[in-house]
């Protein structure tokens, strides 16, 4: 597993708890619930680096996402969902 979602629910912004790994580079890709793509990341995670946070998601509407995470060959999916 890449990481971990501290809370599947959000308002604005989320935290990701990452594993233990050397440094490497991590895509993130947040699905409403038809699959459009809403917003992408692409970072660096520096090594001992615990968590990462996405912030600036206010403008999407309320319901149901799909993140899609991937970090070189792995991939992982977690489902969040964006409240008042």
């Amino acid at each position: 597993m890449i990481a971990k979602i501290k809370t599947p629910v959000f308002i604005d912004a989320f935290t990701l708890e990452l594993e233990a790994s050397s440094e490497s580079s991590l895509c993130a890709v947040l699905r409403d619930d038809k699959g459009c793509e809403c917003s992408r990341m692409e970072t660096l995670i520096n090594q001992g680096e615990k968590t990462l946070t996405w912030r600036g998601l206010n403008d999407l509407p309320y319901g149901v996402y799909t993140l899609e995470l991937s970090q070189g060959a792995d991939e992982a999916k977690m489902r969040l969902v964006k409240r008042i």
